[in-house]
């Protein structure tokens, strides 16, 4: 595993890489509030047989510059962008929270530079059951990081207490997610355009729902995989997305995780991510 450093259309793309360009590609991209740091403790595995890129988001941890929109179609062609000038071809494009949001958008709209998607431990806006998961109380978060300038006032200088909380209520196993990451999510959004960034990602989901609720056939396959720790099955999930167009969707689960795979079940995560881009590699 080594740290990789990428210019792409006047942006600095940053994070971590393993493997060798040529092989099959994977993309790994975090969600909030995280940076590519959660996927260190299976890059060196996976890397033994992909090219892995696992990149911070744009304007997070050692990615700089502010793109041109926060919505995540525009993000997806941004980071695919940034993997090819890596010499990723066709990458696989895994991610979750907002990363599963950007992988989504990937397999919908970029399907010919993509060989597919897996998205995780989100809901994608616009498609069932994003209404449902909205009125849960337990996802007040996104109403309140949408309001302009207010949470960066509350949060800036405080980004550890903060995301601490998160941490608690959506990791399955606490322990997976120690100090050490903890303090290196809160670092990644030390800056004040960094937290801005994060935040920027709920401000343009309105955005994100008007794009997504235009409905469109596509067949980039798509695994949509859930940890079991907060009771939600992928049912739900899988049909909102076949009934938009997704025409080669399946669904799975990572007992015994909650939002943080790559850390609390990384062996599960790493088995499920490579068959499913094996599949990928034969179709």
């Amino acid at each position: 595993m080594k740290v990789i450093r990428i210019e792409h259309e006047g942006l600095i793309l940053g994070g971590l890489s393993g493997g060798q360009p040529g092989r099959p590609a994977l993309l790994l991209l975090h969600g909030w509030p995280q940076s590519s740091r959660v996927y260190d403790q299976v890059i060196d595995e996976l890397a033994k047989d992909h090219f892995v890129l696992a990149l911070d988001l744009p304007g997070i941890g050692e990615s700089h510059g502010v793109p041109s929109s926060a919505e995540k179609a525009v993000l997806a062609d941004l980071l695919v962008g940034a993997a090819e000038r890596a010499g990723a071809r066709l990458p696989l494009v895994v991610g979750f929270d907002v990363g599963g949001m950007i992988a989504y958008a990937a397999a919908r709209d970029l399907g010919r530079r993509v060989a597919g998607a897996v998205v995780m431990n989100t809901v994608i806006p616009g498609l069932s059951p994003w209404a449902q998961v909205l009125s849960d109380p337990r996802i007040w978060h996104f109403a309140f990081h949408a309001l302009p300038e207010l949470p960066e006032l509350l949060v800036q200088g405080h980004q550890q207490a903060y995301f601490d909380f998160f941490v608690n209520a959506l990791a399955g196993r606490r322990e997976a997610v120690g100090e050490a990451y903890r303090e290196a999510f809160a670092g990644a959004y030390e800056r004040p355009e960094s937290l801005k960034a994060g935040f920027d990602w709920y401000r343009a989901m309105p955005g994100d729902v008007s794009h997504n609720s235009r409905p469109k056939d596509f067949d980039t396959p798509v695994l949509y995989l859930r940890g079991d720790a907060d009771g939600r099955t992928p049912d739900d999930y899988v049909a909102g997305m076949r009934t938009m167009g997704a025409r080669h969707v399946a669904g799975g689960v990572l007992r015994g995780s909650g939002e943080f795979s790559p850390l609390e079940v990384p062996a599960e995560f790493v088995r499920a991510v490579s068959e499913f881009a094996h599949r990928c590699q034969r179709l």
